[in-house]
């Protein structure tokens, strides 16, 4: 998914370029430069390691194909069958591009967003271009001219424009006056970020700021908060305003800065996530803020709701829609930035775009909550530490700000004192960082929990997934359509016929064992898998860098190849657990993961590694592909919650939005605990045909709607 993104990403745009020759429509343009100069690649590959001129060949071609892909998207003279067409020519070199990267793992790194590109490779790219018959301007943009190009890709949605023009007019803040930035005095002219930076590397105790001490709190009923999620939440309530919540996942962050963005009335709200779990921030601010209407943007924008109270947008789309985000028409008062480690790297576009909009905020009128959310606010060494104080306004480039310069003033202490660093590390927690551990609060969470991650598949798999499950739809109601006929002649039958409804299910179920389908319920669910995988690999990834060792459940081969890939890309060390093992190989590499504490990922499959095994030395779990039944899902999950488990178990529920996913989810969850409430306390399980009962509901859902719609 990520590098789908990329490829459609189009970050590093070339200049304008126009045909001056004409050839037969298949052969014109770059797409067949391409397609040769790619070929030529995999060959060079094939025969052995990248040379350093296949490496420029390969960038070239890269740099290309994502222009190519963004010229055709946005060229309003292409017919939607011809852009289809030269899209899927052009996926095809993708395509290879990728499979090539992968026998040789080094060209990985020139397929990422901020990879340099060296001068060779803008100079063949120039020649590409030529050969396909372009006129390339002689003076090409500067890697510091990239921003002015990004710049002009900046979207204003319509409706965006139908909110500020229905209040031009913003009521002044007279309550908020802004404070007149404190005058150093005993630290004038001392050089004070870096001693701030190192006073962290001293150590000392838990780095989590004074908050209020109070109780579980009920937010509405069936919802409850618990005690150190409502601590944030009544700190903000009393007046704080910047916060690095640093929380181990499964700690309820996103929960408590919803509450907190409500306890301050810090709305509008800008949400910053990456995108695996922007669709997750959606439903969860349903949960726990339902009266604040919460819109997702997604590409140019084109459907938000401008009205809404709560904006999440992510990170790879954030340079289109920074300038309307941080304009004085939509008046934001509140930003959370969330897994806030990704913007650490103050050189990148999406560092710059989160300053950028944090900055805004901050130059007005009154205080706005700004809230940076992470399970590892360090990934390499103390100084990833600067972006975040800057995103929060505790410092600037030179020195440090507002509160944070008055707490240093205040300590008497110049960094020549023996006391100054622990005073100063003090001085920086209490503007407001919070870390808790599962262990530090594990009287407030249950022993276990699964926890749901909805992703959402937004390319091509998604759309052929969620045609194939409307053609399924369409196929149960001709069937049933049919019965009824048959069953009731020409006398009409009010509502649906429930027991009519089942049996066709049931003829389906019969057909799918008997003929191979390609739009039944079992592969329609394989294809999710396959198409959700790579949103779940980077899942794990993100725990792996947060909270240690994780273990990562798959059911199919091809999902657990490409969550491997990705780690070993990454860089993190796996351990992969499968049925083709023999028992020496399935041991030593569970024994790899349990003592190596170098191994932060175990690559399991479902079936194979559902049973028999400890893995209790990892207390987080993705499940990358659903259970047919809740018992195999719990299997799964007994593998790390086991007695002598120290910590309380996550289990990460990968969830494709918008697909028969999300149902069968729901359905898995509604029978776990039949079989106890069924037979008086047994523990005999209760056998539910889940396929069954997920067709019956699909042919209900399409029944129940208008036809045209079926």
């Amino acid at each position: 998914m990520a590098q789908r993104a990329q490829r459609q990403s189009g970050a590093r745009r070339g200049p304008a370029r126009t045909q001056r020759r004409t050839r037969h429509r298949d052969n014109t343009g770059i797409i067949p430069v391409l397609a040769q100069a790619v070929r030529e690649v995999e060959a060079a590959v094939k025969r052995g390691a990248a040379r350093p001129s296949i490496r420029t060949k390969f960038q070239a071609v890269a740099l290309l194909v994502r222009e190519e892909r963004a010229r055709l998207k946005a060229d309003p003279s292409l017919s939607e069958a011809r852009r289809g067409e030269e899209l899927k020519r052009l996926e095809g070199i993708a395509t290879i591009l990728a499979v090539t990267a992968a026998r040789d793992s080094t060209l990985l790194a020139l397929l990422a967003d901020d990879a340099v590109v060296s001068p060779d490779a803008r100079e063949l790219r120039r020649e590409m271009l030529t050969d396909a018959g372009y006129e390339v301007p002689e003076e090409e943009p500067e890697p510091e001219q990239v921003e002015t190009v990004v710049e002009l890709r900046r979207v204003v949605p319509r409706s965006v424009i139908s909110r500020q023009m229905s209040n031009p007019f913003l009521e002044p803040a007279y309550d908020a006056v802004r404070k007149p930035p404190p005058r150093p005095r005993r630290l004038a002219g001392w050089e004070l970020i870096e001693p701030l930076l190192r006073s962290f590397e001293y150590g000392g105790e838990a780095a989590c700021m004074t908050l209020p001490e109070v109780p579980a709190t009920q937010v509405r009923p069936g919802l409850e908060l618990m005690p150190h999620q409502a601590q944030v939440v009544a700190s903000a309530a009393e007046g704080h305003r910047t916060f690095l919540l640093a929380d181990e996942p499964g700690l309820g962050k996103t929960a408590q800065a919803l509450l907190a963005a409500q306890a301050a009335d810090a709305y509008p709200l800008i949400v910053v996530v990456p995108n695996v779990v922007k669709t997750n921030w959606a439903r969860e601010a349903e949960l726990w803020t339902p009266a604040h209407r919460a819109t997702v943007i997604h590409g140019d924008g084109e459907d938000v709701d401008a009205f809404a109270d709560i904006f999440v947008v992510n990170y790879e789309i954030l340079d289109r829609h920074v300038g309307w985000l941080g304009s004085l028409g939509l008046n934001a008062r509140g930003l959370v930035v969330d897994e806030a480690h990704f913007i650490k790297n103050k050189k990148s576009q999406r560092s710059q775009h989160v300053l950028h909009l944090s900055e805004q905020l901050r130059s007005r009128p009154g205080e706005p909550l700004l809230m940076a959310l992470t399970g590892t606010p360090l990934i390499n060494d103390i100084e990833d530490f600067t972006a975040i104080w800057q995103f929060l306004g505790w410092i600037d480039e030179e020195k440090p700000l507002g509160d944070l310069m008055e707490a240093l003033e205040d300590t008497g202490l110049v960094p020549s004192d023996r006391g100054f660093y622990a005073a100063a590390r003090q001085a920086v927690i209490e503007c407001g960082i919070v870390r808790r551990r599962k262990i530090d609060v594990a009287a407030d969470l249950p022993a276990r929990r699964v926890a749901d991650v909805f992703v959402e598949l937004d390319d091509d798999a998604g759309r052929s997934i969620r045609d194939a499950e409307r053609a399924l739809a369409r196929r149960l109601v001709t069937r049933y359509e049919r019965a009824l006929e048959t069953k009731y002649g020409e006398n009409v039958h009010e509502g649906i016929d429930h027991d009519l409804v089942r049996q066709v299910a049931v003829w389906e179920t019969a057909r799918t064992s008997e003929t191979k389908s390609e739009d039944n319920v079992f592969t329609m669910m394989r294809r999710i898998g396959t198409a959700k995988g790579g949103a779940a690999a980077d899942y794990a990834a993100q725990l792996a860098r947060n909270v240690g060792k994780v273990v990562f459940f798959a059911k199919h081969i091809d999902v657990m190849d490409e969550a491997e890939a990705l780690f070993e890309h990454r860089g993190i060390r796996y351990a992969s657990i499968r049925g083709d093992q023999t028992p020496t190989a399935r041991q030593r590499n569970i024994d790899a993961f349990t003592t190596d504490p170098e191994v932060s990922v175990a690559v399991c499959s479902l079936t194979a590694a559902g049973v028999g095994i400890n893995l209790q030395v990892a207390s987080n779990l993705v499940l990358a592909e659903l259970s047919w039944t809740d018992a195999e899902q719990t299997q799964a999950i007994d593998r790390v919650h086991r007695i002598g488990q120290p910590e309380p178990v996550t289990a990460w529920r990968i969830i494709a939005a918008q697909t028969l996913d999300t149902r069968i989810a729901e359905l898995i969850g509604s029978k776990a605990g039949l079989a106890a409430r069924a037979l008086d306390g047994s523990d005999e399980e209760v056998v539910t045909d889940v396929q069954l009962e997920m067709l019956i509901a699909l042919l209900t859902d399409a029944l129940s709607k208008a036809p045209a719609t079926v």
